[in-house]
């Protein structure tokens, strides 16, 4: 079960992040066009696929420095 975890908690990180994200800043750059649906989907498309291989490669990285964080914190 973990390895299947493996790729769709990263998955889903990278689809509703680039989505967020890719139409905050299409709406940023170009504001509201009549075409923005179109822009936005096509922006929303290459973020992902640019998003989903960084998110696994970047999240065992982040889940270390989170391990060695929370053996640093203090327990109260």
């Amino acid at each position: 079960m973990q390895k299947l975890e493996a790729l769709y908690f990263p998955f889903f990180m990278a689809l509703f992040m680039s989505c967020v994200m890719s139409l905050v800043l299409t709406i940023l750059n170009i504001g509201f066009p009549s075409d923005l649906l179109f822009k936005w989907l096509t922006a929303w498309a290459v973020a992902f696929m640019v998003a989903f291989p960084a998110v696994i490669i970047i999240a065992p990285i982040v889940r270390k420095i989170c391990v060695a964080l929370q053996k640093n914190t203090p327990k109260n």
